[in-house]
């Protein structure tokens, strides 16, 4: 078929399609056309862009070509500079380099120099190096025939040792040189050496970087004038193409509308920022004349007010009081509709709401002081910090004076009786001038007075004009004269109720404000004493539980060290500020005039903490009524421990012991050996007689409970005058620091303390102790004796039975020498009897000793490991009545067992 005959292939869309977009062509055509005439009329200059544009590209027309002119002269200016400076470095360097002295002496300098100055010259890029002698005379020249002339230029400072940079017209042209003199060691110039640039390389430089120079103010020319365009053609959007006197003529209206209304108007923008405010705004919120610009925040707005205007979000009718002012505030943000960020605000004056607002804002401020004593009264655990925060919360938000009395008992953590006084215990006001009771004072109100009624009723009494109540004036009328005529003239008195209980009354007193109290801050009033009741009843209990715990862990310490010469001792116990605690001590005498020593602490506070501690300590005491070494009786206290844990882990009412520790020390006047174990608790402290201190290396064993570990002893041994220190780990840890920083500061206390133990314990609480221990502390420091030679008498006695009669009358003797002569027969006898028994029944080695101290020791020491034991001898029996013997004439006997058998004792008083 013929091309006649194909069908045309269908375009998509079809006719309505095409003409559609040839309708949008048109219409982007007429857009086009009608913002080209816009930009156009714009430029002409007859509207506010077009002004802007040409002043503006004219402008960035004079900048440009100021910049290209400075830009030239700076870059010849450096190009000079760079010239002196490379002339400068060339010839000196040339000047000092080796060998040239030498060349200038030669016979032939120009042979020698004239290669080297060209080379340099070359390598260097300047226009010459000329060498010359002092009187410049050349030596070198780029042009030969200029060799053996004059020099050009000044070479005077060269020749007095300085150089010289110049710029003059040489045999070459103008140029810039520099001239260096050449010295010798001695300090004489020699020669000079020159280095230079002609002119016509220097501003050649200068030349090739102007295209640039130019080129860049073109391009700058250009991109200013389109951003020029750009900023024109935006303000011809925003002005919309409004001519200068139009402009006026709006603005005039504007203004004239603005300022006539009697709603305050605000513009304020993205930031904050106030950027309009009219005569009623300004009259309205008494802004400062600089306002416009400030910051709404800066203003001296109140704060809700302030934070309202600068978030700009949308309010109607939004309340607020402004100085005296309640002001409705209708506010909207301005960029809805593309418009600049910001926002617009009218307020309108509402003072009609004013008594409205003044009582909302009463009960705000009311239910402040309530939410305030909340929060506020009853931090501590402490009734009379309890009563002072309640006086501290209401003056002055509700009253000028608040006046607290509670009944001695309650003080004491009992229950209140109306028998006992009451005492005032917190006085808080605006002055101190005011004459009423002091704090301390014991109070006994008369029935008529409102805190007498207050009292007996059970309910609060208001007297809104207190010079007209006789019935106060009764209580103390020279006083009560005084406080009215001190400007005191309303009270509420407010009963103590904790339950049926009453603890007391508080007085609320209003001198300033001139108003009385009335019903509605009567009942404020007795909101705040309720919540203040209850606050004061908890810390009444804890007190009396608190008192019970003391008064128990109290019973429970020694309350006075026991009598003997070994130690010199003196001790201090803290009690925790939280409460009672498990730590305690001991000072125990043993025989053979030694002594033990004992810290221990039960972790924990509280009655079960104490009661814990008193059990270990009657442990302790009975086991060292055995005689144990250290290490023996620390077993056996963990055993008792851990019975204790298993008997009340099967109690869930029973709190099992959380952990104890303990130190336990024996000290022998005799050997001045000291045998120390110690299970988890802190290391002892030794002070030798010289003042040095350490830490002696004790093993540390586990706490006590713990079981299946031995216990390991350590022995030491104090020189006379040696104070040996013991104390709980609240003297040395708390919560900010760790155990070796508290030892090492408990270190520095010691090395700076006195030579008596009262001193010593002194100086350490001072330096360790804090304002609010957490934790109890015991300190124990016992300053070592030693028992004389002349206090100690030995004997090895043999395993012969006649040696009794010798030992009688050795120790016959000694106590001769003693002066103990009355106690001769008693201990012939007591020594007659062991030393026999000791031969008999004690093995092959006898050992007597006898001790004077506080008391008089006898001790026989043998190798068997049988203990003797009291009986009642029958007739029929040949022995047994030896050491009944002993028991009746000697005030204490006993037996304690030594690693190579036993000792027998006994003691004798010393009158």
């Amino acid at each position: 078929m013929g091309r006649s005959g194909e069908r045309s292939p269908r375009r998509p869309g079809g006719p309505h399609a095409r003409h559609r977009q040839d309708a949008d062509r048109s219409r982007r055509g007429a857009d086009a056309g009608r913002h080209a005439s816009a930009l156009r009329w714009a430029l002409s200059g007859r509207s506010v862009a077009g002004q802007v544009f040409v002043m503006n590209v004219v402008i960035v027309l004079l900048l440009v070509v100021a910049a290209a002119v400075s830009l030239v002269l700076q870059v010849r200016h450096d190009s000079t500079v760079e010239a002196r400076n490379r002339s400068v470095s060339v010839a000196a360097t040339f000047a000092n380099s080796p060998g040239i002295r030498e060349a200038l002496r030669s016979p032939d300098p120009t042979a020698v120099l004239q290669p080297r100055a060209e080379a340099v010259r070359k390598a260097t890029g300047v226009d010459f190096v000329v060498v010359t002698n002092a009187d410049g005379i050349r030596y070198t020249h780029p042009k030969t025939d200029r060799i053996g002339k004059k020099f050009v230029g000044n070479i005077a400072p060269a020749q007095a040792g300085k150089t010289v940079t110049e710029e003059i017209d040489g045999t070459i042209g103008p140029l810039v040189q520099a001239i260096v003199p050449v010295e010798a060691p001695d300090g004489t110039v020699v020669g000079l050496v020159s280095a230079g640039i002609t002119t016509e390389n220097v501003g050649g430089v200068a030349d090739r970087q102007l295209p640039l120079v130019l080129s860049a103010a073109a391009v700058g020319l250009a991109l200013a004038t389109g951003g020029t365009a750009l900023v024109s053609r935006r303000l011809l959007r925003q002005t919309h193409g409004l001519g200068p006197h139009e402009m006026t003529r709006m603005y005039e209206h504007h203004d004239a509308v603005l300022h006539s209304v009697r709603e305050a108007v605000l513009i304020v923008g993205a930031e904050g920022r106030l950027l309009l405010a009219n005569d009623e705004a300004r009259r309205l919120l008494a802004l400062p004349a600089d306002a416009e610009g400030r910051h709404v925040g800066d203003l001296g707005l109140p704060s809700d007010t302030a934070e309202l205007l600068a978030s700009g979000q949308a309010a109607t009718d939004e309340v607020r009081l402004v100085k005296d002012r309640l002001l409705a505030i209708n506010q909207r943000p301005t960029d809805v509709r593309g418009g600049p960020a910001g926002s617009v605000a009218t307020l309108r004056d509402s003072t009609e709401l004013r008594a409205l607002s003044g009582r909302a804002e009463t009960a705000r401020e009311r239910l402040d002081i309530l939410y305030a004593a909340g929060v506020g009264i009853g931090t501590s655990l402490d009734v009379t910090r309890t009563a002072e925060e309640l006086g501290e919360l209401a003056v002055p938000r509700f009253a000028d004076y608040v006046c607290v009395d509670l009944f001695d008992t309650v003080l004491a953590g009992g229950q209140p009786d109306g028998a006992t006084p009451l005492r005032r215990t917190a006085l808080s006001g605006i002055s101190e001038e005011v004459l009423l009771y002091p704090v301390g004072r014991r109070i006994r109100y008369v029935d008529s007075s409102p805190q007498g009624r207050a009292l007996h009723t059970g309910r609060p009494v208001l007297e809104p004009r207190l010079g007209e109540a006789p019935g106060w004036r009764a209580q103390d009328f020279e006083r009560s004269a005084q406080v009215v005529e001190y400007g005191v003239h309303s009270l509420i008195t407010v009963p103590l109720r904790a339950g049926t209980l009453v603890l007391g009354v508080v007085s609320f007193w209003r001198s300033v404000k001139p108003e009385p109290f009335d019903l509605d801050e009567l009942a404020l009033a007795e909101e705040l004493v309720a919540r203040a009741a209850v606050s004061i009843d908890n810390a009444r209990r804890y007190t009396r539980e608190h008192s019970m715990a003391v008064t128990l862990q109290r019973s429970l310490l020694p309350r006075r060290m026991p009598e003997q010469n070994a130690l010199d001792v003196a001790y201090r116990y803290l009690p925790a500020q939280a409460g009672v605690g498990g730590d305690w001590f001991d000072v125990l005498p043993l025989s053979g005039a030694r002594v033990a020593l004992v810290v221990g602490d039960v972790v924990g506070h509280g009655l079960h903490a104490a009661a814990t501690m008193g059990r270990l300590r009657t442990a302790v005491h009975n086991f060292t009524a055995l005689d144990l070494p250290p290490d023996e009786l620390l077993g056996l206290l963990d055993e008792l421990v851990g019975r204790i844990d298993q008997d009340e882990a099967a109690d869930d009412s029973a709190a099992p012991v959380t952990g104890a520790t303990c130190l336990y020390a024996i000290y022998d006047p005799v050997s001045s050996t000291c045998v120390i174990a110690r299970a988890g608790h802190p290391p002892p402290a030794l002070i030798r007689p010289d003042g040095t201190v350490e830490f002696p290396e004790v093993p540390a064993g586990p706490p006590l409970g713990l079981g299946g570990l031995p216990f390991e002893m350590t022995e030491l041994r104090l020189a006379e005058g040696s104070r040996l220190v013991l104390y709980t780990d609240g003297l040395v840890e708390d919560r900010e620091h760790d155990i070796d920083v508290g030892l090492e500061q408990l270190r520095r206390a010691l090395e700076s303390a006195g030579e008596s133990p009262e001193e010593t314990c002194r100086t350490v609480l001072d330096a360790r102790l804090p304002d609010r221990p957490g934790d109890d502390i015991a300190l124990l420091v016992a300053r070592a004796r030693a028992l004389g030679p002349d206090q100690v008498a030995e004997w090895e006695v043999p395993n012969d039975p006649a040696a009794v009669a010798e030992v009688r009358s050795q120790v016959t003797r000694r106590l001769d020498e003693w002066g103990l002569d009355e106690l001769a027969f008693t201990t012939e006898l007591i020594l007659s009897e062991l030393v026999t028994n000791a031969i008999r029944y004690g093995g092959e080695t006898v050992h007597v000793r006898v001790l004077r101290d506080r008391s008089l020791i006898c001790e026989v020491f043998d190798s068997s490991s049988t203990s003797p034991h009291l009986r009642y001898a029958a007739m029929t029996d040949e022995g047994g009545r030896g050491l009944f013997l002993v028991a009746q004439l000697a005030e204490r006997w006993g037996t304690r067992y030594t690693p190579a058998g036993k000792v027998i004792w006994a003691e004798q008083p010393v009158s």
